[in-house]
């Protein structure tokens, strides 16, 4: 049977390939490009959006207490 030892030294060579091999440089490539494209686009974060839900939220009861008056 083999060692626990043969398996950690064949998965730390196989991570050193991948790390090596074009696939990395393709996928900072990617990701490089990909928030290039996010940034010219006028989105905001999940919280942001979140805390501008809640205001909406809070001014749209507002308005219906006015309304109600």
């Amino acid at each position: 049977m083999m060692n626990a030892k043969f398996f950690e030294d064949m998965s730390a060579k196989l991570n050193d390939v991948v790390a090596n091999s074009p696939a990395k440089d393709f996928e900072k490539n990617a990701r490089a490009l990909m928030a290039q494209g996010f940034a010219k686009l006028d989105l905001v974060s999940r919280e942001e959006y979140e805390v501008l839900e809640q205001r909406l939220a809070k001014l749209e009861a507002r308005l219906a207490a006015l309304e109600a008056e």
